[in-house]
């Protein structure tokens, strides 16, 4: 049974990975997401922001790779082009844009004053 769970960690570390190599958009999260780090770093957020934080991040990280899930779940049982399959892209892709203008908030509410304060 341990072995089982282990087996599931190691596929989803692959799935972790494939989204990383494959999926551009991930890629400018993840550079986002270190930049949101640093500038915590940087101010000293204190315990409850990097929770906030944290849960920002790792939504959107989320929604990119249930994206990618159900753009290539949608590819595989409709090669050729249908309204539905591209009505389930577009929602999945919605999904991912309300999470990035939520951490957008999210950073602007976190930083907005600190990073005004350093530059006025």
């Amino acid at each position: 049974m341990l072995h089982s769970r282990l087996r599931s960690f190691g596929y989803a570390l692959q799935g972790i990975l494939d989204i990383i190599r494959t999926q551009p958009n991930v890629r400018i999260h993840l550079l986002a997401a270190a930049a949101a780090v640093a500038l915590g770093l940087y101010f000293g957020l204190a315990r409850w922001e990097w929770c906030i934080l944290a849960l920002t991040i790792s939504s959107v990280i989320a929604a990119e790779a249930l994206n990618t899930a159900l753009e290539l779940l949608t590819d595989l049982v409709s090669p050729e082009h249908h309204p539905l399959a591209g009505r389930a892209k577009d929602a999945a892709a919605a999904a991912v844009l309300i999470c990035a203008l939520g951490a957008l908030v999210v950073g602007l509410l976190l930083f907005g004053e600190r990073i005004w304060s350093v530059l006025g």
